[in-house]
């Protein structure tokens, strides 16, 4: 399965609906937040993978707790809401109420329920990260190469694929992702594609003028 499936297939359209359920949000909403937060997700684990105690505790991890079968049962997403959080808290950081207020700003999804999907989300990936490591048979010393594969793989599919709005979502964010201009996952997807930092107005084109059209905005 590559990214682009995940982000397009079942899994992602059950994760929103449960999001939907819970939330009361638009269910393209949260595929849109989805299709933006998960290259962020993968690209701050890549970076963080390039030190040797990092990546020691990300291959532990996954071999652990993520060995893929939530792909199969994202029914769980919601019970392991909790474990989403503090993944996402060891992932962004300092960085996580700056993140999590672009997505806000750019999805139109309140501050509020924005943490809650993303930690329902986080399991997610991280199993996709887990079964895509049990195929490829790599240890720690391999996790940044195989993350950033994952990247560039959906990045090339993404941009051969036929235009929607999805797949112009995710053109735009793995596009430029695979660019790291500044090395910083924040500043590479969320800065430039996303239309500057938190206190800057929303450049045009990129994603958000993709969402605008998408929302109405």
């Amino acid at each position: 399965m590559s990214l682009i499936d995940l982000l397009t297939g079942n899994t992602s359209n059950q994760v929103a609906e449960q999001a939907e359920n819970k939330f009361g949000i638009n269910r393209n909403q949260v595929i849109a937040l989805l299709a933006v937060a998960t290259p962020l997700i993968i690209s701050y684990l890549r970076n963080k993978s390039q030190d040797a105690k990092e990546a020691e505790a990300l291959n532990s991890a996954l071999d652990k707790d993520h060995n893929g079968s939530i792909l199969d049962d994202p029914s769980q997403v919601e019970a392991r809401q909790a474990e989403g959080g503090s993944i996402l808290d060891h992932i962004f950081g300092g960085q996580k109420s700056t993140v999590e207020n672009q997505l806000s700003q750019n999805t139109g999804i309140s501050i509020d329920k924005i943490g809650p999907i993303l930690a329902m989300l986080a399991p997610v990936v991280m199993g996709y990260i887990g079964q895509q490591k049990q195929q490829s048979n790599v240890g720690a010393g391999g996790l940044g190469d195989l993350l950033g594969g994952i990247l560039g793989n959906a990045s090339n599919q993404a941009q051969t694929q036929q235009s929607s709005p999805l797949n112009d979502i995710l053109g735009s964010v793995l596009g430029n992702g695979q660019a790291q201009s500044s090395g910083n996952p924040l500043n590479d997807i969320l800065g430039s594609v996303l239309g500057g930092g938190g206190n800057q107005q929303q450049q045009g084109g990129g994603l958000g003028s993709i969402l605008g059209n998408i929302f109405g905005k």
